[in-house]
């Protein structure tokens, strides 16, 4: 099974990337570290999550930190739309994803 990270994903794993390392020096690396290991996951356990609340795409919890990557399955591709902090308002979650085009 293929995994494709989308634009949107690499950007949002980005933000990730920069909230961490402000918290301390590497950890930024320690968290892209831990995301792609629950990405490269998804070759295994791709399809099996819960569908997001009414939306098409799954919705897997993070191991290591308090996000959730948001993904399609589509024959035999993974697409990666979002990696987000699940710490945030759920309004203001919700209209992230629907910025990203992942909510109807």
């Amino acid at each position: 099974m293929n995994i494709r990270v989308l634009r949107s994903a690499r950007r949002t794993i980005a933000d990730g990337i920069r909230f961490y390392d402000r918290q301390e020096a590497g950890l930024g690396a320690y968290f892209l570290s831990s995301v792609m290991s629950d990405l490269r996951s998804l070759k295994v356990f791709g399809g099996v999550h819960q569908i997001y609340e009414g939306t098409p795409f799954h919705r897997m919890v993070c191991k290591r930190f308090p996000f959730s990557v948001y993904y399609l399955k589509e024959n035999d591709e993974i697409q990666i739309y979002a990696v987000l902090d699940d710490r945030r308002d759920p309004a203001r979650l919700r209209k992230l994803l629907r910025d990203l085009g992942l909510e109807s």
